[in-house]
């Protein structure tokens, strides 16, 4: 099973409401119904998707909470500018995902990791018990055996969210497991492909997160966090360009 698809089995619509807003938020999120437009009426939603018009106003609810649109009086439902979206909910990440990514979206992705992974890995440093130092250590020495490019994302993206709960802050996991999609993309772009022998590297650099925690230096920790994420950037943007260029 592909990742993302790993990563989206936990959100399978099962419910006409959800259905509903599932399409529609695609739609809006990949473009058909523009920023400013309006959203056709009730009557017509209604007869596309064979619901009820109470099931349609709940969907509407549900994309207004998330930000996408906002009711008019007299006018309709109108599309809100992308920045008032919640990128946080986790079907609105999802809907960008399944659009396809970009430039913008990695280096938007980094600059929020940036915000928080290398704090969390300072608090690690000074929280984390012996039992989480290990785990994690555990987890760095399975990147380096990791057999494919696909492992080793799985496993990065445990030992982040790991190191996370080394933490010892319920909101840095709680982001964490939000992201946990766009992570997944970010590792698997940044990932060598076919080069286990590569998968050392990687798993070198985490390790020199883990051994600063286990020294208790907040400093040391945050540094390398940061330098694993600035890598990882660089070589996501690397492989997009040479992605395009083939």
């Amino acid at each position: 099973m592909d990742l993302l698809e790993s990563a989206f089995s936990g959100r399978m619509r099962r419910t006409s409401h959800s259905h509903v807003v599932n399409e529609l938020g695609k739609a809006i999120v990949g473009g058909i119904y523009p920023v400013g437009s309006i959203l056709p009426g009730d009557s017509e939603l209604a007869g596309r998707f064979h619901v009820s018009r109470t099931v349609l106003r709940e969907a509407m609810k549900t994309l207004s909470a998330k930000g996408l649109v906002v009711p008019r009086a007299r006018i309709g439902t109108r599309v809100t500018d992308s920045r008032q979206w919640n990128m946080f909910d986790a079907d609105v990440l999802a809907w960008h995902i399944e659009r396809g990514i970009d430039r913008e979206f990695v280096l938007h992705l980094c600059e929020m990791r940036l915000s928080f992974e290398p704090y969390a890995a300072s608090l690690a440093a000074e929280r984390a018990s012996p039992d989480m130092v290990e785990k994690l250590f555990t987890l760095a020495g399975r990147m380096a055996e990791a057999k494919s490019s696909q492992e080793l994302v799985m496993v990065d993206l445990k030992f982040h969210l790991a190191l996370l709960q080394a933490s010892q802050n319920p909101f840095m996991y709680g982001v964490g497991t939000v992201i946990e999609a766009a992570l997944i993309v970010a590792f698997g772009l940044s990932s060598p492909e076919k080069a286990p022998r590569k998968f050392e590297r990687v798993s070198t650099s985490h390790k020199a997160i883990i051994e600063a925690i286990a020294k208790h230096d907040r400093e040391a920790a945050a540094t390398a966090m940061r330098q694993v994420i600035l890598t990882g950037r660089s070589d996501a943007l690397d492989r997009m360009i040479g992605e395009k260029t083939v």
